[in-house]
Parts: C-alpha cells; sequence; structure tokens
C-alpha cells in the first residue's frame, strides 16, 4: 500500500490492417494497475503518427471520440507513475520524434541510473530534454543510433551500451515499424502474443488476454524485436544476465498474470505458505490486505488451518495510495480507502497478512484500524523480507531514510513496536527465492540484500547510504 510502482506498456501491429487504438485502449485499461499518473496512445495510419495523451486514468484521458481519431493499424499505449521526472503533461508518454526514420513515438517501462550523466551527454550535443523523463532520453538515444545506420538491430544494441537500468520499450515508426526491446537483466516484465492477426508486447500478459491474444512467450532480456510488412524478426543484441525483479511477484503485477517465473498467483500462494511454516501465529482469523495479499493470505490459511476472512473492505473508487505523489495525500487516502469489518474482528486475534513494508507509515495505520475495530489482538505478516535499500531500477524507493528498517537498523523488534503490533513476521529471503521458483541468480532483490547488478547503482547507494537525511533532502538517488 506504500509502494509506487513502474509504468506499463502496450503496442500491436495488425497484420490485417485493422485499426488498433480499442485494443491499445482495452491493454491499457487492463495494466492501469501500474501507472494512475498519466496515459497516452500513438498511432500510425501509413501517413501520420497519431499522438494522445494526458494526465489521469485511460478512461479519462481518451475519449470515444479519441479512439476514432487514432487511424492506423499500428500503435503503442502507455500508463505511467514518474520514477523520473514529475507528475505533469510534458513527461506524460508515448514521447515523439519527427525523425529519423520519418518519425517515431517511444513507450517505455523502467527507470535509468544513469538518467542525470545521459541528460548532460544530450545537452551537450545540442540535444535539450523537453521534460524531465527518462523516456525522451531513451527515445533521443536511439534516434540518435537510428541516424547512424538502417539496421535496427545494430542502433537499439549500441542504445543498450549506452543505457544503465531497466528498460522495456515499445516504439512505432513513421516507416510502419513496432520494435520491442528488454534490458540485458530483464528486470521488467515485457511479453508478446501472436496469431494470425496481430501481434501484441505488453508488461503483462492481462493485456493479451483481454484482447483475445494467447501469450506466446516472454521477450528475452537483451532482445529486439522488430515487425514490419515482412514479418516478425527477433534478435539478442545484448548478452543476457538474467535479474528479474522479484517485487513484480510480491505485489506489482496482477495475479493472474503470466512472467518469466510462471503465475503470479501460484507464486502469491507459495509465498503464503512459506510464511505461515517460518512465522507462524496463534490466531482466530487471517486477514489480508486488499487486494495484492489474497493470494499469499489463502496460502497462509492452507498451511495454518487458520480461517481466512474478509476483514477489510475495500473503496473500489479510491485510487492505489502508492501512486499518489506525496506522503500527506497518501495519509488522507488511506483513511477513505479501507473499513474495517468489525463482526469478523470484535474479540480476535487477527493475522494481517500484507505484501511488503516500505516506509511503515501505513502499516502503522492499518494496525490502529484494526485495533479499533475490536481486534484483541494483531500479528502482522509480510511476505516479503526487509526493504533496506532503495531500488534503481522502477519502483520508487528513493532513499535509504524513507525505509523504516534500514532506520531501524534491520531490527524486527524495533520495528514492530513502531507499528504497534503484537508480533511481526517477515518472509525470509529463502522463502522468497522457493516461492519464485527460478532461483536466487536469476533476481533482482537489491532493495533486500545490497546487491545492485549494476555497477553505477552500486556506487551510488555505496556513497549515499552515509548520507544523512538533510543532505540527501528527500531527493531520488539517481537525479541528485
Amino acid at each position: 500500500m506504500e509502494k509506487r510502482e513502474e509504468c506499463g506498456v502496450f503496442g500491436i501491429y495488425s497484420f490485417k490492417k485493422e485499426e488498433v487504438a480499442l485494443p491499445i485502449y482495452n491493454g491499457l485499461i487492463a495494466i492501469q494497475h501500474r501507472g494512475q499518473d498519466s496515459a497516452g496512445i500513438a498511432t500510425f495510419d501509413g501517413k501520420t503518427i497519431h499522438l494522445k495523451k494526458g494526465m489521469g486514468l485511460t478512461s479519462e484521458v481518451i475519449s470515444e471520440n479519441d479512439l476514432l481519431v487514432l487511424k492506423g493499424s499500428i500503435g503503442v499505449g502507455s500508463v505511467r507513475y514518474p520514477t523520473v521526472g514529475s507528475s505533469s503533461l510534458r513527461d506524460a508518454q508515448p514521447f515523439k520524434v519527427d525523425f529519423p526514420r520519418e518519425g517515431i513515438a517511444l513507450v517505455h517501462n523502467g527507470n535509468l541510473v544513469n538518467y542525470v550523466a545521459l541528460k548532460n551527454e544530450l545537452e551537450g550535443k545540442g540535444m535539450p530534454l523537453l521534460s524531465q523523463c527518462d523516456s525522451e532520453a531513451i527515445l533521443k538515444v536511439l534516434a540518435e543510433e537510428l541516424n547512424k545506420t538502417e539496421d535496427v538491430f545494430h542502433a537499439v544494441g549500441n542504445v543498450m551500451k549506452r543505457l544503465e537500468g531497466a528498460y522495456c520499450e515499445v516504439a512505432v515508426t513513421g516507416r510502419g515499424e513496432l520494435i520491442a526491446f528488454r534490458d540485458p537483466h530483464g528486470f521488467r516484465p515485457l511479453c508478446f502474443g501472436k496469431n494470425e492477426d496481430c501481434i501484441i508486447f505488453a508488461s503483462e500478459s492481462v493485456a493479451l488476454d483481454i484482447n483475445d491474444v494467447d501469450l506466446t512467450e516472454q521477450v528475452k532480456p537483451g532482445e529486439v524485436i522488430v515487425v514490419n510488412e515482412k514479418g516478425v524478426e527477433r534478435r539478442m543484441v545484448a548478452k543476457s544476465v538474467k535479474k528479474h525483479c522479484m517485487f513484480e511477484y510480491v505485489y506489482f503485477s496482477r495475479p493472474d498474470s503470466i512472467l518469466d517465473a510462471g503465475s503470479v498467483y501460484d507464486i502469491r500462494v507459495k509465498l503464503g505458505r512459506n510464511l505461515a511454516k517460518s512465522h507462524p501465529a496463534k490466531a482466530d482469523v487471517i486477514v489480508p490486505v486488499p487486494d495484492t495479499s489474497r493470494p499469499a493470505a489463502e496460502g497462509f490459511s492452507r498451511e495454518s488451518g487458520i480461517k481466512l476472512e474478509e476483514g477489510l473492505i475495500k473503496n473500489r473508487y479510491i485510487m492505489r495510495t502508492f501512486i499518489m505523489p506525496e506522503q500527506r495525500i497518501r495519509d488522507e487516502a488511506i483513511k477513505k480507502k479501507l473499513n474495517p469489518l468489525k463482526t469478523v474482528l470484535k474479540g480476535k486475534r487477527v493475522v494481517v497478512i500484507d505484501d511488503s513494508i516500505v516506509r511503515g507509515t501505513t502499516t502503522n495505520k492499518l494496525v490502529k484500524l484494526l485495533k479499533d475495530a475490536g481486534a484483541k489482538e494483531v500479528h502482522v505478516r509480510i511476505t516479503c523480507p526487509p526493504i533496506i535499500s532503495p531500488c534503481f531500477y522502477g519502483i520508487d524507493i528513493a532513499n535509504h531514510h524513507e525505509l523504516i528498517a534500514f532506520r531501524c537498523n534491520g531490527k524486527v523488534e524495533e520495528i514492530r513496536k513502531l507499528l504497534g503490533a503484537d508480533s511481526l513476521g517477515y518472509q525470509t529471503i529463502e522463502g522468497l527465492v522457493d516461492a519464485i521458483g527460478i532461483g536466487k541468480e536469476n533476481l533482482c532483490m537489491a532493495c533486500l540484500n545490497e546487491e545492485y547488478p549494476t555497477p553505477e547503482a552500486a556506487r551510488i547507494a555505496k556513497e549515499m547510504k552515509s548520507k544523512s537525511k538533510e543532505e540527501v533532502g528527500g531527493k531520488r538517488y539517481w537525479e541528485i
């Protein structure tokens, strides 16, 4: 409930030359949970790249009339929240340039560690950025490389040499191409589905489901896929060193999505089972924090034998609080978001299951909410291990001082007291790795163990860790 996640991307090429604005819209609705700050669509009709973007949810930004105006059989779409830049229209995606290739419109999911250096480099070459968004920087680097060569694969290979961080990109060009590529570590998910009608790329498979396209496979880390009138061509342009973000499985992705490690739902159920084994509790009822914690609570219930009930009712018309740009706004929204079901809670020993604790402020309010509703005891169980270090790869955990586990030096008992819980149990690293099931070597867990997969992130984290809260000033490390 306290995290702000990255973005969601979507791209489609209709082999039958059918209009794609509506499938893009539907796909963005399916991945709206990945960003509620802004949304946008770009389509190509054979002559012109059409673009519409704005602030708010997809349904607020894209009207029925827009879908009629956004002509074309190739297109891309984005839902976003800012990991770099601000909450403003100038930072909304897609971004577009008029050349090379008769124009390019690009959408991006992830976060560049070397954004500031890249921005300075581009400005030094007379290519200033008009936004504060790393998507624009990636687009301009791609345009620069495509100016040097007609070979898209060679150009993207050179782009990957210049970028450090997490990036999943889908772009449409004025030559009628759809280009998709994923960083060599595969931090963020990107999949595709193909049938005789079309090929679709998306951050999560649920965006394929809503368009009745079956999942084909995941885009490989370091891979480029180009779709044009000649067909579909795939090529590896960088050495793959897989480091998939563990948080996609714990929290970010929809439970009905299929990622690199498989079913998100099944993994979350196993996270709950493993948590019940490592941190059992004597209790009368298990209550999940809706909605992401439900599968884990189900797993905890199966393993422990304690009954599962809906003790917290969610107001569906309140935005996900971690998306909101300020802590004050998040706090106000939390009061309106969850309502305790007193008939379930009163006089009971309650195990409340949540996916993670970042700052701790929301969990503290949650414990108080349950006790005020009559819970006799509140035992907090968290399906993610303690978060002790910032993320540089698309989760908006800006600096160490935001993190309650860092501030408490990882002392669980101290955290428990601050939360007001009767007991507190975190998932173990071993339990997390076991549940995801693809091996520790293929996961990025830097926010849990400080083992950053890229050199600049490791350097910055080490350098900034010793600085005071006042020296950091609340800024994101990679923007300092």
